[in-house]
This record gives structure tokens, sequence and C-alpha cells, in this order.
């Protein structure tokens, strides 16, 4: 096998005291005889607009070097486009890179995006916009548009717990009109899973798999601080769908009505409801380890 040709779109915000790490990865890579260049975006929707700027005659790989919505932008970036994404998790959290089983040494990274092979996956559409891991309206999206930026660069992922927390004695917890095929139904939260992750470790969709042309649905129906505290202790133990008020259905187009309300994709706000879920028709080319 060739050397591979490797765009590197790195999120410098994302970085921080990981940019050692970055750096090693880019060494390891040009030692390994890759061709690497590098470009740091400059803001929100800059790393989508260097993807689509990108040439298959030019790159075999695309690595979005930063945290899950860094590799949202790029995902949606290479639409159309058969050149393969890479990751490189610098950023808060990177659940596709948990997802499949990237170990975060900058000697196996780079081993993957130099050697790894390069599987055919599929993704999922909110709105139009793609998305590799979940999308959700609810309690989840509630508290990724409320979490402070500020707050996320001095916590970490800890800052989703403290804003989860905050919104557990403040939000509403109203009913949703959600669509699943054609079957109504009426969680109070529902997150649309790609993958069996959610946020980071978690195992919240067993059955999913980025390989399959399909989803999972998790609906959830309770409400009040208390269901919050036990769907965490749940998801964390990898049983959130032992819960008798938590359903988990297969999909392939998720409906929601409403106004308004926000919409989260791979940890990011991507879109107010009304929604449409449903899958991509063109698969993506994704660099799984070695």
């Amino acid at each position: 096998m060739s050397a591979r040709r490797i765009l590197v779109i790195f999120n410098p915000a994302a970085g921080g005291a990981r940019r050692t790490r970055f750096d090693r990865v880019v060494a390891q890579l040009r030692a390994a005889s890759c061709q690497v260049d590098v470009i740091e975006t400059t803001g929100p929707g800059h790393a989508e607009a260097l993807a689509r700027t990108v040439s298959p005659s030019s790159y075999d790989v695309v690595a979005a070097c930063g945290g899950d919505g860094t590799v949202n932008e790029v995902i949606n970036g290479l639409e159309g486009n058969d050149v393969a994404l890479g990751i490189i998790p610098l950023g808060t959290a990177n659940v596709l890179a948990e997802e499949i089983g990237l170990v975060r040494t900058p000697e196996k990274i780079a081993a993957t995006l130099s050697e790894g092979p390069i599987r055919t996956v599929h993704v999922g559409r909110a709105n139009g916009r793609r998305f590799t891991m979940m999308a959700g309206v609810g309690f989840d999206a509630v508290v990724v548009s409320r979490v402070s930026l500020r707050l996320k660069k001095l916590l970490g992922p800890f800052a989703y717990v403290w804003e989860s927390m905050r919104q557990a004695v403040q939000y509403g917890f109203h009913a949703h009109e959600v669509t699943i095929d054609g079957v109504a139904y009426r969680p109070v939260s529902m997150v649309a899973c790609k993958g069996r992750r959610y946020g980071g470790p978690f195992i919240a969709a067993p059955d999913a798999s980025l390989g399959e042309d399909k989803f999972y649905v998790v609906l959830m129906n309770g409400r009040g601080w208390l269901s919050v505290i036990r769907y965490a202790i749940a998801l964390a133990l990898g049983k959130i769908t032992a819960w008798q008020d938590v359903q988990l259905i297969a999909a392939r187009e998720v409906i929601v009505g409403g106004t308004g309300q926000p919409v989260q994709a791979d940890g990011d706000i991507i879109a107010t409801l009304p929604l449409r879920i449903a899958l991509d028709p063109h698969p993506v080319r994704l660099v799984y380890p070695i």
C-alpha cells in the first residue's frame, strides 16, 4: 500500500493542552512517509468549508482533529466526496472515536490514519444535516443548548453534568409528538442513535451499528429530576433500556412535530423543531483502527 496523503483539519480551540499529542501524531505520520498537510480552523463552520474543497486527486484521507463538532463539520463538508474520514480526537468529547475503538495515544492514532482499514458506514440526516452518532430532542438537546462555552473549556465533559443538574430542576419535561416509521409516540425526550454510544463511553443503543442502514431510537418518558438521575445511572451502567418508561425502536425515519425547540446532533445544536431524521443515502468511508 502506498503512503497515504492526509489533510488534517485542526481545530485549535479543541486542542489546548493536548497540542503536544497533536504534534506527535503529525510527526509519526511523516515518519511513516505519509504526505501530511495541516490547516487550522478559524471559527465555526470553517472545518466544513475546508472539507468541501478537498479533491480525491490530492488526498486519500481528511483527518478531523478536534471534538465531536469538528467531526460533524468535516462529515458534512465531505458530502458527495469519496475521500475517507479519519479522526484525531482532541476535544471535550469524541464519541465516534469511542465507537470505533480508537486508542488515543499518538502512536495508535497515527498508525490508524496511515494503515487502518477503510470501511463503509451509514450516517443519518437531521433536517438535511448529516450526523454520525446521534440526534435528539428534549432534555439532552436543552442541556446542549444551554451549556456554557466557558465552562466547557474549564470543566470539559463535566460542564454537561453541571448543566444537566441545573436543567433537572428547571426543564418543563413536556411531551413531544414523535412519529417513527408511521407509528405515533409521545415521549418526553428522544435520541436517534446511529452508533451504540452516547456522550462518550456510555452505551445507549446496544444493537446499533455504523455499518447497518438503520438506526435505533431511544424514547424516554420520565419527568423530573429523579428521572434524570436514574437515567444517568442506568446509562453509565449500559442499562438505559431496562427502565419500563424507556423504549428502544429500530427505525429508518423519525418525524418530530413542534416549533422552536432545539435539536442536537453529535453534541451541537444544528436545528430547531420541526424535525425529520432519516438515513443518508450516500455511505461514508471511515478509517478504522488496525
